[in-house]
């Protein structure tokens, strides 16, 4: 400030009575050059010894805070580590620079490992002025925001402590856009106290909406400097159907209705059909042409008929009535003597037949109903009577994800019609290939190739024909059955590609990887085209909500998140799944009802909205396990609590532990009934 100015701010701060503020800024004058800087007159109050006294000072004010005011105001430590880093090596200081990083870094590791990777190598002013992530916090100011009473605390603090490293940290706090905000007692406001307190300690370790450098957009996953702040315009309605397909499944609806009348107040099965239609054009559909399919055939119309039906006549799940969660039900499907070689599950989606993949490179299909598994092959003089499982033997290593190809029940097993039950089967191993499987034959038919390392995980896309796989190579793969190589390779991750899923249009795919982030990707480009962080965990599974608007990721830590998929933001994380990694994610029919299965040896139904009416201390603790019991979403459970304790949020409706089974796959089945499978391990 010019000395001239300065003299006539202090006049009129002695003219009006502002006796403290006139002290502290002839305070602060003494101490200053003519440019402002501080003058010091210690070798303690320069270099690292101030910027470690400084942020220890700080560190531990925020740590006596009171509880209510802790979460917020440990947000204010991530920008003050970054600011007087990098002050430190601008100021050549590289020794200091370095201490001070390998002092503090660990405390953020978990939510900004990215940029703490981006800043390590920085230790001169050369490499401050060259890093393009220490060029983005020195050109643009750190947003945050605190609650009016926090902030003037702080600041009471600071100057209190200016002699002692509050007037480094004041210099410092210039860098930050800090929000002051009034904590009134509104409960809508997700930023008031009463809001705080519902809260709890649910979401103090994720970093807010609205929190940081503007430019770097929730969602974005193009990280360009020169990147435009306009997310990619997404097609997340369903894709069009075929006019000529239409045109048959219309026809077999209004004939399968002149069969079968509807019953009173039920509607037609062509009523219900037109309404499906109608629905899917009020959204934005990407068109036929971006994603070539194989044209229709006979059974893609028994499918379609078939849909219908158990769309019309399914168990309906509309969220909580009254706080009280609906009642779904869950079918376990246990496996004996496995000796924990099962590394995998997958149910066929006419619930006829299981399959899983083993640590032996075997893989091992069942009939659910115990029925025999016969082969469309002649049967030879030596050949076995069918039993009801079949071992399908072809990979080298390990098989890591098995999934079935689309099928759907079909009632009418002694009609004409075509078969509408699984075709073939999927696998992915640890010996770097994909394998394609008959059903028909139970035999291998097609050896695919091209990951450079093993291949963690294997889906098929909602209409046949496409498949994607992850691999440790750190890339995703789409496929089609009838081309030997790739058609699409998505590199990005930083680390492996463990999960994979589509979205239901076909047109965008995800990919979840052990760097703790969550990639979606065009098929039609191979652009990524959202890129969402937050996880503090690697992440095990995924699942596209059957509406295309929202995305479930979950992670090794057992919390699940849910994502808009247009605004790219997050919607919410959900907890109540001890460690050791969520391994299945399944949608309900409306997108309203989420259940998993885990590591815990737990099946848990999740409620996708929030609860109307959610109090303070909701969220509460419970033992990992359990003896059978059913934990209900509203109460406590009565199984007596052993290991360690985990905390459930309100959005939890029920949880299904089992006794010693780990659960590899829990799924929704077309008519809202859920279906899982784990192995028992005593």
């Amino acid at each position: 400030m010019d000395p001239h100015v300065k003299q006539q701010v202090i006049e009129y701060l002695s003219k009006k009575g502002y006796s403290r503020t006139e002290a502290m800024l002839r305070l602060e004058s003494a101490n200053q050059d003519a440019e402002g800087r501080p003058i010091h007159s210690r070798i303690e109050d320069s270099g690292g010894p101030m910027y470690l006294k400084s942020f220890d000072l700080v560190r531990e004010w925020i740590e006596e805070s009171l509880d209510i005011y802790k979460p917020e105001l440990k947000r204010l430590l991530w920008p003050l580590f970054v600011y007087s880093f990098l002050q430190l090596a601008a100021d050549y200081y590289p020794k200091d620079s370095e201490t001070f990083f390998v002092a503090y870094k660990d405390i953020f590791a978990t939510e900004h490992g990215d940029d703490l990777r981006a800043l390590g190598p920085i230790s001169l002013p050369e490499h401050v002025n060259d890093n393009e992530i220490a060029k983005i916090y020195r050109s643009n100011r750190y947003r945050i925001t605190l609650s009016n009473l926090a902030y003037y605390n702080l600041i009471h603090f600071l100057e209190s402590k200016d002699s002692e490293g509050g007037a480094t940290i004041i210099r410092l706090l210039k860098n930050c856009n800090i929000v002051t905000v009034n904590r009134g007692a509104n409960t809508e406001d997700p930023r008031s106290l009463a809001a705080l307190l519902k809260r709890g300690n649910e979401d103090q370790d994720m970093l807010a909406e609205d929190e940081g450098i503007p430019g770097h957009n929730a969602g974005s996953a193009n990280t360009d400097k020169n990147a435009p702040a306009v997310l990619v315009k997404l097609k997340l309605g369903p894709l069009p159907m075929e006019q000529e397909l239409m045109e048959d499944v219309q026809a077999e609806l209004e004939e399968e209705d002149a069969r079968n009348p509807p019953m009173a107040g039920e509607t037609s099965l062509a009523q219900e059909f037109e309404r499906h239609i109608k629905r899917e054009e009020s959204e934005e559909m990407p068109t036929r042409n971006e994603l070539p399919l194989p044209p229709s055939l006979a059974r893609d119309v028994a499918m379609e008929v078939q849909k219908i039906k158990e769309h019309r006549d399914r168990f309906k799940i509309e969220g909580r009535t009254g706080g009280v969660g609906p009642g779904v039900s869950v079918c376990m499907f246990t496996f004996h003597n496995t000796f924990d070689t099962i590394n995998c599950l997958d149910f066929s989606q006419d619930n006829e037949l299981v399959a899983a993949g083993t640590s032996e490179s075997y893989i091992r299909v069942w009939n659910l109903e115990g029925k025999p598994l016969s082969s469309a092959l002649p049967a030879g003089p030596l050949t076995e009577p069918p039993s009801a499982s079949r071992r399908l033997i072809g990979h080298s290593g390990p098989v890591y994800a098995v999934s079935f190809s689309p099928s759907i029940a079909n009632p009418n097993i002694m009609s004409p019609a075509p078969s509408t039950g699984p075709k073939c089967l999927i696998s992915c191993s640890a010996d770097k290939t994909i394998r394609l499987w008959s059903v028909d034959t139970w035999s291998c038919l097609v050896v695919y190739k091209g990951h450079d390392n093993p291949v963690w995980d294997v889906k098929w896309g909602p209409f046949g024909h496409y498949f994607l796989t992850g691999s440790h190579d750190k890339t995703a793969r789409l496929w089609t059955t009838d081309h030997i190589s790739a058609l699409r390779i998505f590199a990005g991750h930083d680390q492996d590609v463990d999960t994979v899923c589509f979205h239901p249009n076909n047109c965008y795919v995800f990919t979840g990887s052990c760097d703790k982030t969550v990639r979606m990707w065009a098929v039609q480009t191979g652009n990524s085209v959202r890129l969402f962080t937050g996880h503090t965990g690697n992440i095990t599974s995924m699942a596209c909500s059957p509406d295309g608007k929202t995305l479930a990721s979950a992670d090794d830590v057992g919390a699940i998140f849910l994502w808009d998929l247009a605004s790219g933001h997050r919607v919410k994380r959900m907890r109540g799944h001890g460690k050791g990694g969520i391994w299945s994610v399944s949608w309900s029919v409306e997108s309203t009802v989420l259940v998993s299965g885990g590591a815990d040896g737990t099946v848990r139904v999740w409620d996708v909205a929030p609860p109307v009416e959610a109090q303070a201390g909701q969220a509460k603790a419970i033992g990992e396990g359990g003896a059978g019991v059913k934990i209900d979403g509203s109460g406590q459970s009565g199984a007596q609590r052993k290991g360690k304790d985990n905390i459930v949020t309100p959005d939890q409706i029920s949880a299904f532990p089992t006794k010693k089974s780990p659960v590899y796959r829990a799924v929704f089945t077309r008519q809202n009934l859920v279906v899982a499978g784990g192995a028992y391990l005593p």
